[in-house]
C-alpha cells in the first residue's frame, strides 16, 4: 500500500442499490490512475455486493478502498465487520448468485482474506494490473 494520503476511501451505506455509487467511485479513481475502469469496477461491484449481503446494519460499516501500487497495479480493498470468510463456489451457469468470488479470482492478478484484530471483521482485497 501507499501513503495513507494517496488512498481513496468510501463508506458504502448498508443498501444493495449503493453498489452503482460503487461503480461511479471506482471510475472516478481510475480515471485518475488513467486506468481502465471495466474490470475494476467489475471487481469492486462483486466484493462489495458480498459485503452487503453478508454483513447486517448491526455490524458496522462496509469500506471500498482503492490505492495504487507501485507498478501501477489497481490495490481494492473492501473492509466490513462480519468475520465469516468468503468462499468460492463452484456456480452452475444458470445460478443468478455465488459466481461473485469466482469473477474476482478471474480477473484479479491476485485476491485474498485478512482477518482484522480483536474480531473486528475482514479486509478481502484484490489487486488488478492496469489495462
Amino acid at each position: 500500500m501507499g501513503q495513507a494520503a494517496t488512498q481513496n476511501e468510501m463508506v458504502v451505506k448498508q443498501d444493495l442499490k449503493a453498489v452503482a455509487e460503487v461503480r461511479q467511485f471506482v471510475r472516478l479513481v481510475t480515471g485518475e490512475y488513467g486506468m481502465d475502469d471495466f474490470v475494476p469496477r467489475l471487481v469492486a461491484s462483486e466484493l462489495v455486493t458480498n459485503a452487503l449481503r453478508y454483513a447486517s446494519e448491526e455490524d458496522g460499516k462496509v469500506i471500498l478502498r482503492l490505492d495504487r501500487a507501485e507498478d501501477g497495479a489497481l490495490w481494492m480493498e473492501v473492509q466490513d465487520a462480519t468475520c465469516n470468510l468468503p468462499q468460492v463456489q463452484e456456480a452452475d451457469m444458470d445460478s443468478e448468485v455465488g459466481r461473485g468470488l469466482f469473477i474476482v479470482a478471474k480477473f484479479s492478478r491476485r485476491w485474498g482474506v485478512r482477518p482484522l484484530a480483536d474480531q473486528a471483521g475482514k479486509v478481502v482485497f484484490a489487486v488488478i494490473d492496469p489495462a
